[in-house]
C-alpha cells in the first residue's frame, strides 16, 4: 500500500519546482501573486498533494527533486546577473536554458568568470549563506605593479563598507596580476579592497567556486555539472544553513564577492 504523499510548505514547493528561491517565494506570496486551487495563498501555506499552484496565473508543476538543473556558466563582461527579463543583457536570457534557472549570487557587470545557475532554491540559499565559508578563487589584474605591502594588506584584511574584510589567501602571478581566494561575499569586495589601497581593477575573472573550476569553458558558454560535481556540491552544503544573508539571489544590489 502506497504511503500518502506529504504536504509541502508553499515556499519550498515553489523553490523545488524551480520557480524561484525561497526568499523570492515569500515575497511573491506576500504580494498576493500565488494561488493554491484558485485561492490567494498566505505565508506559511501548505500545498496538499494534487493541488494546483499558480504564480501570476501560470501553473507551477509539482517539484521533482531528481530533476533539478545545475549549470556552470562562463559569464562574459557586460552580462547582468539578474533574472528580470526587462533588464538588457540579463544572465537568464544569455544562458537561454529551456528550464527556469536563476544565478547563485552574482558577478559585477564588468567582471567575468564562473557562476552557477540552478533550479534548486535550497542550494542557492545554502551556498550564499555567509557563514558557510565556501571558497571562491579570482584572477585579478590591476593598473600598476603589486608589491609585498599590497599583498600583505590584502591578505590581512582591508577596511571597506564600515568593516574589515576577513583574512584571505593571495598569490602574485605577474607584475600587475594576482589570484585571491575569498570565503566572504561583500558587495564589489575585491574592487573596493583594491581601491582602498590605491589600485584600480583592470580585469577580474572568477575561476573557481568551491570544488568546481572554470577550466577551458569558453566565454559565454555553459555546461551541466557532472554527476561527481553535483554529488560533492550536495555534500559540501549538507550541513549549511538554508537562510541567505541580506541580498537578492537574482542580482541587482545583492551582496556577493567581486
Amino acid at each position: 500500500m502506497d504511503e500518502p504523499k506529504p504536504t509541502l510548505r508553499l515556499n519550498k514547493y515553489l523553490s523545488e519546482a524551480g520557480a524561484c528561491s525561497r526568499r523570492e517565494a515569500d515575497r511573491l506570496i506576500e504580494a498576493g501573486r500565488v494561488r493554491i486551487d484558485g485561492v490567494v495563498a498566505s505565508l506559511g501555506a501548505q500545498v496538499p498533494p494534487g493541488a494546483r499552484v499558480e504564480l501570476d496565473g501560470r501553473a507551477i508543476d509539482a517539484p521533482r527533486p531528481d530533476a533539478h538543473v545545475y549549470l556552470a556558466y562562463h559569464k562574459p563582461a557586460g552580462i547582468i546577473c539578474t533574472t528580470d527579463p526587462r533588464a538588457p543583457d540579463n544572465i537568464v536570457s544569455a544562458v537561454a536554458h529551456p528550464r527556469r534557472v536563476f544565478p547563485v549570487g552574482r558577478l559585477d557587470v564588468a567582471s567575468e568568470g564562473l557562476i552557477f545557475l540552478t533550479s534548486d532554491g535550497d542550494v542557492v540559499n545554502k551556498i550564499l549563506r555567509a557563514g558557510n565559508a565556501h571558497e571562491k578563487t579570482y584572477d585579478v589584474t590591476v593598473d600598476r605593479a603589486v608589491d609585498a605591502v599590497f599583498l600583505r594588506r590584502m591578505a590581512e584584511g582591508v577596511p571597506i563598507l564600515d568593516t574589515v574584510t576577513l583574512p584571505c589567501r593571495i598569490t602574485r602571478t605577474g607584475a600587475r596580476r594576482f589570484t585571491l581566494v575569498l570565503t566572504q561575499g561583500l558587495n564589489r569586495q575585491i574592487r573596493r579592497m583594491c581601491d582602498a589601497l590605491g589600485y584600480g581593477v583592470v580585469r577580474l575573472v572568477r575561476t573557481r567556486i568551491m570544488h568546481v573550476t572554470l577550466g577551458e569553458l569558453p566565454r559565454g558558454r555553459w555546461r551541466e555539472l557532472t554527476v561527481a560535481e553535483r554529488t560533492e556540491l550536495h555534500r559540501l552544503v549538507a550541513t549549511s544553513s538554508k537562510t541567505a544573508f541580506a541580498g537578492e539571489t537574482s542580482g541587482g544590489g545583492d551582496a556577493d564577492d567581486d
